[in-house]
């Protein structure tokens, strides 16, 4: 791979004003999505699941403890994964916050495994368990899987009251997103969301839908709410196969991340650092981030494209980032700030955004040419998305434990199973029939 000409490449210090100024536009890239984890979560739940601040704190405590894991030779920021937004939920209102933590722990678990397993045996094996035909359907799933509730946060549900505030505040968020998504440029272009949460707050603040109470309330400086196990809970595995499964997904995604990333720098990430550290660093930091009530980590494509519009690479800027974030977890009236973004701001953004989920799961397919002409894959791909969009869910009960599993944990365990096992169809060929040669009667 021939390398692209950085700037500032990847074990530089740039000069400390520019230091800061560059950490800074890693916090605002990674700030809209990572905050949005929690908010949504904890709205689809109706109960307090994961705070804004701990996932802040977390979100900069995996970035360097994935810093170490690869020995500062890969510039990744991890936030917290949306694709945990529907089965975190699914795995609270089973299993509470001890059920909801353990399954995220368990995740992290099964990435330092898979690292191990690729030190050992390479990772080619990763591409015959998650093809393209099993990944994309799994991303449609989970964008999909959230539309409803992006439809109720907008008002606009069958057993909603229109309100024309609401829906006027969503319709501000959602077109300023889009806009600034298609038209906007430079480092606008990579924080869109972003710009439509602070769009349509001020929005909202101007026709009175922002209670500000909680602002009032909060002091300048407050520790997070950290939700440790044995202190606050204990141990709870009844939920973790509605989560697990996901861990796949977010894999695939760390491979993609890792290779754009390692095409906009130039150096091969997956030889070096390696694929299995890169995992590593991914599984630990998700790990103690639940350890910590932190929702999952995962790598950020948007600071990915701040280092492809910089041309700087550094780990010292992803690493100063990091501290940003954590500090940002510790102020109190900031956090009550964020919290009090209204739903119907919400609405407007998660209509684009999972929509954007689902979208990029069809990219998948496309990009990766899944020819559906195949009727395997149609079988895949259409088991998947009707058991992971059709509620389908198949408990498991021995003794007093009893677990589900449930939407698209269910339907990724089904698609690699089906994909794995279901053989391949046979092509006909047809041959061209023999001329019958004519034999010519001769009299003698």
């Amino acid at each position: 791979m021939e390398e692209n000409k950085m700037i500032i490449g990847i074990n530089e210090k740039p000069p400390i004003a520019k230091w800061i100024i560059l950490a800074i536009q890693h916090v605002f890239a990674m700030f809209g999505a990572t905050i949005l984890v929690p908010i949504l979560v904890n709205s689809g739940a109706g109960e307090t699941v994961l705070t804004i601040p701990v996932a802040l704190v977390t979100s900069g405590i995996g970035t360097l403890i994935y810093i170490l894991c690869t020995r500062g030779k890969s510039p990744v920021y991890l936030g917290s994964s949306f694709a945990f937004i529907a089965p975190l939920i699914a795995a609270y209102a089973k299993g509470g916050i001890s059920g909801a933590m353990t399954g995220i722990m368990v995740v992290g678990l099964i990435y330092v495994c898979f690292a191990t397993l690729v030190h050992f045996i390479g990772k080619n094996w990763i591409d015959k368990l998650l093809p393209p035909v099993v990944i994309g359907p799994m991303i449609m799933i989970i964008g999909l899987g959230l539309a409803p509730s992006a439809v109720s946060q907008i008002g606009i549900s069958a057993d909603a009251v229109i309100e024309w505030k609401s829906i006027f505040v969503a319709v501000v968020s959602f077109l300023v997103t889009a806009i600034i998504a298609v038209r906007g440029k430079g480092f606008f272009k990579i924080i869109p969301f972003l710009v439509g949460i602070v769009s349509g707050y001020i929005v909202a603040v101007c026709l009175g839908l922002v209670d500000f109470t909680p602002v009032l309330e909060a002091s300048f400086f407050s520790i997070p709410q950290f939700v440790v196990p044995f202190v606050h809970y204990m141990p709870n595995f009844s939920a973790v196969l509605t989560i697990a499964p996901i861990a796949l997904v977010t894999m695939a995604e760390h491979i993609g991340d890792h290779t754009a990333l390692s095409v906009i720098t130039g150096k091969d990430l997956l030889k070096e650092p390696g694929l299995d550290k890169t995992l590593l660093g991914d599984g630990v930091a998700t790990f103690v981030a639940a350890l910590l009530g932190g929702p999952a980590n995962t790598t950020y494509g948007e600071n990915t494209s701040v280092v492809g519009m910089t041309k700087i690479a550094s780990v010292w800027v992803i690493g100063l980032a990091a501290i940003f974030a954590i500090c940002l977890g510790f102020l109190g009236k900031f956090t009550a700030l964020v919290s009090t973004i209204p739903n119907p701001v919400l609405g407007g953004i998660s209509l684009l955004l999972y929509g954007f989920i689902a979208v990029n799961g069809l990219k998948v397919l496309i990009q990766h040419q899944v020819d559906f002409e195949k009727t395997k894959n149609v079988i895949v791909a259409a088991t998947m998305l009707v058991l992971g969009l059709g509620g389908a869910t198949i408990s498991i009960i021995c003794g007093d434990l009893s677990v589900s599993i449930s939407g698209m944990s269910l339907a990724a365990i089904i698609g690699i199973l089906v994909n794995l096992f279901l053989p391949e169809e046979k092509i006909e060929e047809t041959k061209p029939k023999a001329k019958k040669e004519k034999t010519k009667v001769t009299s003698k």
